[in-house]
């Protein structure tokens, strides 16, 4: 008997969910193993964990969120989504960035009478 067009749609789900997890693991063991076994310098260690987390980020969005399939407006939201939170990440760094430079060459006592006075602006 033909499967219907529901059970194929189940069974490439089923499978695009499969492979998403394996490869969701080898990443995460990948990273896993080359901290563990200090491979690369600890500067160029950053850069590559970092690279890796970005390979698994695109797995994840790509095999769990099925962001590639479902039209524009998906791929809209989710640019707008990482826009916003880009934009909240970038600022409060700055803002915490600033407030370290300015206050950097303060004791702590200078800088609680420095908040003190400057309370209500």
């Amino acid at each position: 008997m033909k499967p219907t067009l529901t059970e194929v749609q189940a069974h490439a789900k089923y499978v695009s969910y499969v492979v998403g997890f394996i490869l969701s693991v080898i990443t995460t063991l990948l990273a896993y193993i080359l901290v563990v076994l200090e491979i690369f310098p600890k500067e160029t260690l950053i850069y590559v964990v970092l690279g890796i987390a970005v390979v698994q980020l695109v797995v994840q969005l790509v095999f769990f969120l099925h962001l590639g399939h479902g039209g524009r407006w998906k791929i809209i939201t989710f640019v707008s989504a990482m826009l916003i939170v880009l934009i909240v990440v970038i600022g409060s760094i700055w803002i915490m960035n600033n407030l370290d430079y300015h206050m950097m060459h303060m004791s702590p006592d200078e800088m609680n009478q420095y908040m003190v006075e400057n309370e209500g602006i």
